[in-house]
């Protein structure tokens, strides 16, 4: 972004391990990169006091507007895309940290026409998913045929809505949890195949219905998680990539996401800088974007 651009107020919805970094991240690095903290807001503001600076709490999310935000960020769970997207939208561009509550389409649907109606952009940024601009080619080409994922976590990793991984113990080894499509797969872990939505933006002709993907948990996998990636295109054309990102045992997100989160949201934000001043190079952008 140009030195004479006007700071870009940034809001951040969550302060888990994610929203933490990025608000540090913020404070720290963003005056430099013209752009500035609005506010942070988490569920118990507590959590942030003594760590983010009292003029940048939002005790109150449904205030969000008074705040001036010109993106907002949330990294925090699905049912607050739900509840707060489209509201955001109609005031700020919106990154979506939790894609996965894309998988339900009245709501994906809202969201876009929501970023349509206000000239705002949906923004789903890549996080662990590696190849999402290769695979959004393949698709808009017309060419991808098929797409699985499957992930490998230990099993203190996961965050299930089911009881599938209740009767875990230590020294099991691997074991299936779900295999389906990412339609099915999002409402059963939410918060761990974020990685899954992101790819299924990215393959819209496959759609959340028609990509697959399977979740594995692994007792074996005590110090990263494995993202597994099966492109399918004609004549015989395929791709297979295996990611492998360090992870402490309980973590969610493996932490070369954190930095993949960040270079997202600098690409969006050089993208808003664009709009803020017409480019009209902005203008064809789509309203979800991948980074």
């Amino acid at each position: 972004m140009a030195a004479s651009s006007p700071s870009l107020r940034i809001g951040v919805v969550g302060y888990g391990h994610l929203g933490q970094y990025l608000v540090e991240r913020i404070l720290k690095d963003g005056a430099a990169l013209g752009f500035t903290l609005a506010f942070a807001w988490n569920r118990n503001s507590d959590k942030l006091k003594g760590l983010v600076p009292d003029e940048h709490i939002l005790c109150d999310l449904s205030s969000f507007a008074e705040r001036r935000c010109d993106v907002i960020v949330e990294v925090c769970h699905p049912q607050i895309v739900k509840d707060f997207g489209v509201l955001f939208l109609s005031q700020s561009h919106f990154m979506v940290g939790s894609p996965s509550a894309l998988s339900d389409p009245e709501l994906n649907q809202n969201l876009r026409q929501a970023a349509h109606k206000y000239n705002k952009t949906l923004y789903i940024p890549s996080g662990a998913l590696w190849g999402g601009q290769d695979i959004q080619r393949l698709n808009d080409s017309g060419a991808l045929k098929a797409l699985f994922i499957r992930m490998s976590k230990h099993p203190s990793c996961f965050r299930l809505t089911g009881d599938i991984l209740s009767d875990w113990m230590e020294g099991e080894g691997r074991r299936v949890l779900f295999r389906g499509s990412v339609a099915e797969l999002c409402p059963l872990a939410p918060n761990n195949v974020n990685t899954m939505a992101a790819a299924a933006v990215a393959a819209g002709t496959l759609g959340f219905t028609g990509v697959q993907g399977e979740i594995v948990s692994d007792t074996a996998l005590v110090d990263y998680h494995v993202v597994e990636v099966d492109v399918t295109g004609p004549d015989g054309f395929s791709v297979h990539t295996v990611r492998r990102n360090p992870a402490r045992l309980g973590a969610v997100t493996g932490s070369a996401t954190y930095n993949s989160f960040w270079n997202s949201l600098l690409g969006e934000l050089c993208m808003v800088s664009k709009h803020f001043f017409k480019d009209p190079e902005i203008e064809s952008v789509k309203h979800v974007f991948m980074t």
